[in-house]
């Protein structure tokens, strides 16, 4: 199997540097729009990058592993790109991913002190630290795509089609998770055929920074029961 891990909003491939350690052979691609060529707005078009890459990159026995945005690219790419995926891995993530007007208007106007406000709801335990890193970042990734990553998010809404995801998936949820909190990974799973629910104790969205060890444990014992 191979692990194509999907990152979310803000934010690049190298949110996920632990667990592509854990998982050879993986690939963590930065979307377009960060660090690399493009502007994408929409979850859709996001999607579509995903499939294209799985297929120049001949990508075989395939897990999308996405978090927050990068979960709900996952769920559109299964549901409308015929991927021969092997299952999805949801790290906080849900199938409506509303965001606050604040953060949206405060990204517009105040970009610098709004990335650090958001930063701050990322963590269980948001250290200055952590929240430095993660706001910078949102900063490289700079202020017009990660707003277009929140509007994304926004307005993506695939709960009534959540019923079409036909292999095994996975909702990952830190257990103080703010921005997507448990019951988010509980509807998934409920609506997912074959689908599945799980907390990481002491951490909040970014469980896969926060709680790798965790992370890494669950995403295993996962890859292990499919068929």
């Amino acid at each position: 199997m191979t692990l194509l891990f999907l990152h979310g909003a803000g934010f690049t491939g190298e949110v996920f540097a632990e667990l592509r350690a854990a998982f050879p052979g993986s690939h963590a691609p930065d979307l377009p729009g960060h660090l690399r060529e493009g502007e994408p707005a929409s979850i859709a078009e996001f999607a579509s990058f995903t499939a294209e890459y799985a297929r120049e990159q001949a990508l075989a026995d395939v897990v999308l592993c996405g978090h927050s945005m990068g979960g709900a690219i996952a769920m559109e790419t299964a549901l409308s790109h015929g991927l021969p995926l092997r299952g999805l891995v949801l790290l906080g993530s849900g199938a409506r991913l509303r965001v606050a007007p604040a953060f949206l208007a405060g990204i517009e106007t105040d970009f610098p002190a709004t990335a650090r406000t958001i930063a701050g709801y990322f963590f269980a335990e948001s250290t200055p630290e952590r929240v430095e890193w993660a706001a910078q970042s949102m900063e490289r990734v700079g202020q017009a795509q990660t707003l277009r990553d929140f509007r994304a998010c926004d307005a993506f809404d695939a709960f009534d089609r959540l019923g079409g995801i036909s292999v095994p998936a996975l909702a990952l949820t830190g257990e103080t998770d703010r921005m997507t909190p448990p019951k988010y990974g509980q509807a998934l799973a409920d609506r997912v055929p074959a689908g599945q629910a799980r907390r990481v104790p002491g951490a909040g969205h970014l469980l896969m920074v926060e709680r790798p060890g965790e992370t890494i444990a669950e995403i295993r014992t996962f890859l292990s029961g499919l068929p």
